[in-house]
């Protein structure tokens, strides 16, 4: 699951070589299967063998193959069992995403004023910086600059003739209610970028990174850095540097709940160093902390402290926006680039702010219906800006509500109920169950969707990018599979769309879980990959099978 950290390059055994007719072609439009094209049956038949092989025995396969083009079954093997889907989690979470915000929906982050800005550009009160879920607000998308994607926001500022906040910096993430972290997720994962915790106000995927070097001379502790420089969190270095040649060793701790980072172990001297990236708590502390830091490098000074506000303050201190003064507003990348981001690296943070997204709309939309049926009847509370009490969605997290949309929109995609059992977005949870049967509907369902094209495009592909850039190489599947990785321990997932040597469109969901290769001679991707290699190769069509069985 952690993006960057594939280390497999695809290795298939020859007694499951492909057809030798190169790179499968990408076109979906029909073509003539030559004189000597593999059968259906041939196909069915290697890829039983493979999933059959004794090493295989106390793992479980979940597979199912479908022609685009006919709707016909090519393989499946028990495509209706519950797997634990890992990252292919988030196909599910940004179909939904595309389909309920559409691809060109953009996220705001609004800056307020408690009080208009004074002829001299002093706002004699806080600033107030209202988040949405933006997540794009990251390095990674500004040429790894930490701050260039807070500089907007200083100026709008700036463009208001802001010179100087007297009260506090505020950083409000009440727009997501519910604790920040998905459901199932797991403590050990918690420290790690790719466990980080779920803010409405995220910035550098809610992580810093972190830098250890060894000294000049043994003896003395390594230089420990962390990227950006923040007091946001605590450092206590326990390393020392080694002497050459001894064998190097960093561990990194950060209890949960806290922003204590304890890094201890050695690194001999001359050594390359060790670079990890570890989640902080209370990111939106953070978020107004840079900021901060942004808008005195602009001449914008705060006079107060930095502070957050999240859902369950608001709770007992509502904000009004009606007595507040906006001083502008900056939008992400469209959602159809967010899905990209997300996809691509399978960064878990982002697909689990796109379920919060969908979940905060769609809790929106009931205030306002309900809003207007008060409004009907007379009712003196139903004022805009202030929460409704006694609504369904209150007592429902932000999370809850995105996974009841889900379930909406998969019976809309004719997924059967009861096939797909998500807690959250990403697929780092545990608890999160789908049969590979699923996965197929929804993607036959988004083949033919309106953001069908941003869809395919945001998936990985085989050989060139993403998650799968190292694996399939020189194979008919480089350049050819688009398909979402998924990893967890004893997980394995693959699932997206190949098209085969004769030109058939096919999608396809293959999942092992309990996978431990106890030789180590192959690992569990190669063994996934084996499949979707066999399927770009393939030179027959389904239209063709003897036997006429799906």
């Amino acid at each position: 699951m952690p993006a960057g950290r594939w280390l497999v390059a695809a290795v298939v055994l020859s007694s499951l070589a492909t057809s030798s007719s190169g790179q499968a072609p990408t076109s979906g439009s029909p073509q003539k299967a030559p004189a000597n094209a593999e059968t259906l049956d041939s196909l069915k038949a290697r890829i039983a063998a493979h999933i059959s092989q004794p090493r295989f025995a106390s793992a479980a396969w979940g597979v199912k193959v479908l022609s685009l083009d006919t709707g016909k079954t090519i393989f499946e093997n028990n495509p209706e069992k519950y797997f634990s889907p890992a990252s292919n989690a988030k196909l599910y979470s940004t179909a939904l995403a595309l389909d309920r915000l559409g691809g060109d929906y953009r996220i705001k982050t609004t800056l307020f004023a408690t009080a208009r800005p004074d002829a001299s550009g002093t706002v004699k009160g806080d600033l107030i910086v209202y988040g949405h879920g933006d997540p794009t607000m990251a390095a990674r998308l500004n040429d790894g600059d930490y701050y260039k994607a807070l500089e907007p926001l200083a100026e709008k500022l700036s463009a208001a003739g802001v010179r100087l906040i007297e009260g506090d910096l505020i950083g409000d993430e009440s727009f997501f209610q519910g604790p920040p972290l998905g459901s199932g997720w797991e403590w050990d994962d918690l420290q790690w970028y790719y466990g980080a915790e779920v803010s409405a106000l995220s910035i550098n995927d809610n992580s810093v990174d972190l830098f250890v070097t060894p000294a000049e001379r043994a003896g003395i502790p390594c230089a420990v850095r962390t990227g950006p420089q923040t007091n946001h969190i605590t450092v206590m270095n326990r390393t020392q540097t080694a002497p050459k040649g001894v064998d190097g060793r960093i561990s990194v701790y950060r209890p949960v709940g806290e922003n204590i980072v304890y890094i201890s172990g050695r690194l001999p001297v001359g050594d390359r160093g060790y670079t990890g990236y570890v989640a902080v708590h209370n990111p939106a502390g953070l978020f107004v902390s840079q900021l901060k830091e942004v808008l005195a490098r602009r001449g914008i000074g705060v006079k107060g402290r930095t502070r957050t506000a999240d859902w369950k303050y608001r709770e007992v201190t509502p904000i009004d926006f009606a007595k507040l003064f906006e001083i502008g507003s900056v939008e992400s990348l469209p959602v159809k680039d967010i899905v990209r981001e997300t996809l691509k690296p399978s960064q878990n943070l982002w697909a689990q702010l796109l379920l919060l997204q969908v979940g905060a709309t769609a809790r929106s939309a009931k205030t306002e219906v309900s809003r207007a049926a008060e409004v009907e009847k007379g009712s003196s509370t139903a004022v805009r800006g202030v929460p409704l009490q006694n609504t369904a969605s209150e007592f429902s997290t932000t999370e809850e509500m995105g996974i009841e949309v889900m379930n909406a929109f998969l019976a809309e995609a004719g997924v059967k109920k009861g096939e797909v059992l998500l807690e959250e977005g990403s697929g780092l949870s545990r608890k999160d169950i789908i049969t590979p049967g699923a996965t197929v509907e929804l993607l036959r369902f988004m083949s033919r969707h309106r953001w069908a094209q941003a869809y395919r495009d945001a998936l990985p592909i085989a050989g060139v990018d993403g998650t799968l850039e190292k694996r399939m190489k020189s194979t008919p599947a480089e350049n050819n599979v688009r398909a979402k990785t998924g990893s967890l321990q004893y997980v394995y997932a693959l699932s997206g769309y190949v098209t085969t040597a004769a030109g058939e469109r096919l999608a396809f969901s293959i999942m092992i879980n309990n996978a431990s290769n106890r030789d180590r001679t192959s690992s569990p991707r190669d063994d996934i990959d084996a499949i979707p290699i066999m399927l770009a190769g393939f030179t027959g069509r389904s239209e063709k099978a003897e036997s006429g069985k799906q």
